[in-house]
């Protein structure tokens, strides 16, 4: 299954008057995260710095980054959802040049997230962010 597109998400949080039907839909979007093997559930593939456990995968394929995400927290897993929008598919190039912070800012997510949420998105946009520039520079 792929992921939506940013401008999608973006477009259908519009659509939503208050913060408790967005969280509702993020939860969804969570929902609809392809599921996670778990024989890849392995601590060397945990995202240090998040709340809940988070664990990514990801491959280059066609020079193109692809991620599979998933975390034991429904809440998380919908933030993985629109992350995953963001990244996923997508050129190393693509991903650092992504505008991330503009992308929240659209979403209005800090304002909603509790410090630990805001530090695990954090802690995740780093980590794809780092995997893309190692790309970049191999």
């Amino acid at each position: 299954m792929a992921y939506s597109s940013s401008a999608e998400i973006l477009d259908d949080l519009n659509f939503f008057d208050d913060w408790e039907e967005r969280y509702k839909y993020i939860i969804d979007l969570g929902k609809e995260l392809p599921d996670m093997p778990a024989s890849l559930l392995t601590s060397d593939r945990l995202v240090r710095g998040c709340q809940s456990n988070v664990w990514m995968d990801v491959r280059l394929e066609e020079e193109r980054l692809t991620f599979l995400v998933t975390s034991d927290a429904v809440i998380v897993k919908g933030l993985l959802s629109l992350i995953m929008a963001a990244y996923n598919d997508k050129t190393a190039s693509e991903i650092v040049d992504f505008d991330i912070d503009d992308y929240f800012l659209k979403l209005d997510l800090e304002r909603h997230l509790s410090p630990t949420r805001g530090n695990g998105l954090k802690a995740i946009v780093a980590k794809i962010q780092a995997i893309a520039k190692a790309s970049i520079a191999a």
